[in-house]
């Protein structure tokens, strides 16, 4: 950052290290817990190694949504920088829209595993507490062995994992087409 004053808070044109720290934390973990999610359903199949494998998912799912509210928060404080003067308004649009979609998507993931696990009639059956990093225990919002929300809870946070997957393709390329108006730098290493 040679020559550039990064500050806390955003500015007009740019985002500030401390959205751009919470933006880059939650992708990296979110790549992290996709690439967990789907090794340990659909590559372990021993429930003995899938059991830890489960444990931390849960936890980087439980970062990830105090992340997500953390950025949510700063957000409120700090307006986003403003578009670019020439980005078209179907692109800003469909920025905002995205954007929107991913924030959602991000707390329903947490939110929808939080559920299914608290329902699980497996958690029921074994009396396993839902541990974060096994420092402490997530309360159980319903009573154990609901086999039906446990299901429904599960669909949906895999609808929710397959519908982040699909957005970040135009998330990713919408920021990568926008490198010379300065939209990429303003979330990476620039202005």
């Amino acid at each position: 950052m040679r020559g550039r004053d990064l500050h806390a808070r955003n500015t007009a044109t740019s985002w500030g290290w401390v959205a751009r720290g919470l933006h880059w934390a939650v992708a990296a973990l979110v790549i992290f817990q996709l690439g967990l999610g789907v090794s340990m359903v659909r590559l372990v199949s021993d429930p003995l190694r899938q059991f830890p494998l489960y444990q931390t998912h849960k936890s980087w799912g439980f970062v990830i949504f105090a992340l997500v509210s953390a950025r949510l928060g700063w957000r409120l404080l700090n307006r986003a920088p403003a578009d670019p003067p020439a980005m078209p308004r179907w692109q800003r649009r469909a920025a905002h829209a995205t954007h929107g979609l991913l924030y959602a998507l991000l707390l329903a993931l947490p939110l929808s595993g939080w559920v299914s696990a608290s329902a699980s009639p497996t958690q029921d059956l074994f009396g396993i507490p839902n541990m974060v990093f096994d420092w402490f225990a997530l309360p159980d919002p319903w009573v154990p062995g609901d086999a039906r929300l446990a299901d429904l809870a599960a669909w949906a946070h895999t609808a929710a994992a397959v519908a982040l997957v699909l957005l970040l393709a135009p998330h990713v390329g919408g920021a990568v087409s926008h490198r010379r108006d300065g939209v990429l730098a303003r979330m990476t290493f620039g202005r």
